[in-house]
């Protein structure tokens, strides 16, 4: 290593106390890390792209400072999606280390594996706590039945007020209103769980009236309009 002059030139002084870094909180133990294999834990974060029109939510589940399991969520522009895809390839089996500078294609992925390090190596995980930490599946949990995100997609204008076109339940087949005009409940088919249904051999009608629900006071409703098209 290479020192200035005056560096050199300088007294050399014992240094004193040597002070361990703070423990943090990993799987339910209190850890002094060091060295990137130290980390372990599952957390969530999202991150955005520079221009701000997209977003991604990621889940990471790290043991040993090895990501084990990925979950990418994107919402935005149509390239985002296949930058999931590929994000999803590239993620697992890496450090976070690696991962922190690897291109993951998207800038909103990017960004969310960048808020999700800092998260992790500060002992922020939502497994802190957790005695071992969660399996290597915990990150599917975070999607519906079906395996499908938990979207939330609505409209409105000032001049004809709300329409819900997807929500936790499912794709939005109907709005319920009241005397009002006011929205009291919708009708909703769950598409994953639709799909299943199609999969084990229900036909499309079938599988459709199977999977179709109501939320809310719909039964009440006096009058009912689809979102999509009224």
């Amino acid at each position: 290593m290479e020192y200035s002059a005056e560096v050199n030139k300088m007294h050399c002084v014992c240094k004193g106390a040597r002070h361990e870094c703070a423990p943090i909180p990993e799987e339910g133990a209190w850890v002094r890390a060091t060295k990137i294999e130290d980390i372990s834990g599952l957390t969530h974060g999202v991150g955005r792209c520079a221009p701000q029109q997209g977003a991604c939510k990621l889940t990471l589940n790290v043991k040993n400072g090895i990501i084990e399991e990925a979950l990418i969520e994107t919402i935005g522009c149509s390239g985002m999606t296949h930058s999931a895809a590929m994000a999803s390839e590239i993620l697992v089996g890496k450090t976070i280390l690696e991962a922190l500078n690897t291109d993951l294609v998207c800038d909103a992925i990017n960004v969310a594996m960048r808020e999700l390090f800092l998260q992790i190596v500060y002992g922020r995980t939502q497994s802190a706590f957790s005695d071992s930490g969660l399996p290597v599946g915990a990150g599917l949990e975070d999607l519906g039945k079906g395996l499908r995100s938990q979207v939330g997609t609505t409209y409105a204008t000032n001049a004809k007020g709300a329409r819900y076109l997807d929500l936790t339940e499912g794709y939005i087949l109907a709005e319920g209103l009241d005397e009002n005009n006011e929205i009291i409940g919708y009708k909703y088919v769950n598409l994953g769980k639709m799909m299943d249904s199609i999969k084990k051999g229900d036909s499309a009608q079938e599988a459709l009236e199977k999977n179709t629900g109501i939320y809310g006071r719909f039964a009440e409703a006096v009058k009912v309009i689809d979102p999509r098209h009224e």
